[in-house]
């Protein structure tokens, strides 16, 4: 069976240790390329396709132009990964699927790919996903499903879609790892693997070259190993430099936690774990609120019949739906449900979104951010959660519940691990109205700060 290995240290001390010369580019590259290929590792699950030769070209390139004084950013030669549904030059993208195959590659890079590679970030492959990003539990019968880094001897589910991002990022296969979150691909992962996700106002970072599940509520993001990690990377994905968090105490932030059904049949371990984390911030001077968030409440109706991702992802697929056998069947099925969305009830979906918004809007305005569990529930096994449809379609929902209420909101939104050394992953969620990125992020810092470390599993260490 399968072991986790010990994350990549965070992009801050990998780019000093390249800077102080104790190791290089290529000796990361060849590090990230010997946990991927481990035949006894997730590497062949978690990636579904590997750019060896390539990674080790653009990382002797990166230590040439070190040695001449050219660092092009602060990710300079780090390795990272891509999920499947972005487009590379010269590779065909699959967006975890068997329909796409034999489609022609891309002419170029997606634009988020363009940024990190013109940031100096070295692209060591495509990671595993949820088939066409349409499902957050993370099963794809196509290329296989990752384990969770945590009780893999059981063999329980990633997250989706962005499965094979966390398992890459989780096992030390990548210094950060690009993921899109549509309803919470980005953060469901983070949060049962046990590692930092970050969620972008959609309009932040382009989406050219992604393939697409919803042009409303498709957003591109982060996985990390540090809040710090993910602003430096969301800050080169958004084509700004960058810079230095503002500075931000835990003492005295105003933290606004939801009553109501956000909270409620949460599992035991998330409960436990999210209420830990608040007694902690509470001890360092947080202030805590609790209060009714309108939208949250509500959130049951905005996803109804299939909601916003369903309509579109229709008009996305519906010239396919006549080969539906090459679908992962709990995708396709739930695909062909957009022919029932009417027009008339997408706009009005349309519409209650932008009161919805400007609710959300009001509600946060007197806090630093709301927080709340990434995930209601620990990560169930593949078995349970792939038995029948019916058990696919309850623990999807549980898994989607709280992070997808953000997206239709067009908040951004931060996971971090909250849980005990050796303890179930459970994710601690930060989050803001439209554009306050940068803050949630500083928030996330500094409550990341007060927490203390929390690197996967039984008290692994970073690596270097």
């Amino acid at each position: 069976m399968t072991r986790p290995r010990p994350p990549m240290a965070t992009a801050e001390h990998l780019a000093a240790a390249l800077s102080e010369g104790r190791t290089t580019s290529r000796q990361l590259v060849e590090e990230v390329l010997a946990r991927i290929t481990d035949s006894s590792g997730e590497g062949p699950r978690a990636f579904t396709q590997v750019d060896a030769d390539a990674a080790r070209l653009m990382a002797d390139a990166s230590d040439a132009m070190r040695d001449r004084g050219i660092v092009r950013s602060p990710v300079e030669g780090l390795p990272v990964s891509v999920k499947d549904l972005f487009d590379v030059a010269g590779q065909v993208t699959r967006a975890g699927s068997a329909l796409l195959a034999d489609a022609p590659p891309a002419q170029q890079d997606a634009a988020a790919v363009a940024r990190l590679r013109a940031a100096g970030a070295i692209v060591v492959g495509r990671t595993n996903m949820v088939e066409f990003a349409f499902g957050g539990v993370g099963l794809n019968p196509h290329t296989g499903t990752p384990l969770n880094p945590w009780d893999r001897s059981t063999g329980r589910v990633p997250g989706g879609s962005s499965c094979g991002a966390a398992v890459a990022q989780a096992d030390g296969m990548s210094v950060m790892s690009l993921g899109s979150d549509t309803r919470g691909s980005v953060r469901i992962p983070a949060a049962l693997c046990g590692v930092v996700g970050f969620k972008p106002t959609a309009r932040r970072v382009p989406r050219d070259g992604a393939f697409p599940l919803s042009w409303t509520l498709d957003s591109v993001g982060p996985l990390a190993n540090s809040v710090t990690c993910c602003a430096t990377y969301d800050a080169i994905l958004a084509g700004s430099r960058p810079s230095p968090l503002v500075p931000l105490e835990v003492r005295g932030l105003r933290l606004l936690v939801p009553q109501g059904g956000l909270m409620d049949e949460l599992d035991d371990d998330v409960a436990r774990a999210f209420g830990n984390a608040l007694s902690a911030l509470s001890q360092a001077g947080a202030c805590l609120t609790t209060a009714t968030v309108q939208p949250f409440d509500a959130q049951q109706s905005f996803f109804e019949g299939g909601g916003i991702a369903g309509a579109e992802a229709y008009v996305v697929h519906r010239k396919n739906l006549d080969r539906l056998d090459l679908y992962d069947p709990r995708v396709g099925q739930r695909i062909a449900l957009g022919a029932h969305i009417g027009a008339a009830d997408h706009i009005e979906l349309i519409r209650l979104r932008a009161t919805a918004i400007g609710q959300f809007a009001a509600a946060a305005a007197p806090f630093d951010a709301v927080v709340m569990p990434t995930v209601a529930c620990i990560a169930p096994t593949i078995e349970e959660a792939g038995r029948s449809d019916d058990d696919y379609v309850r623990w999807n929902m549980r898994l989607l519940r709280n992070a997808g209420v953000v997206n239709f909101l067009d908040g951004c939104a931060l996971t971090l691990p909250c849980h005990e050394h050796g303890a179930a992953p459970v994710g601690f969620m930060v989050c803001g109205p439209t554009g306050a990125d940068r803050y949630v992020l500083a928030v996330g810092a500094a409550i990341e700060r007060a927490l203390g470390p929390r690197w996967p599993l039984a008290g692994m260490r970073p690596i270097h």
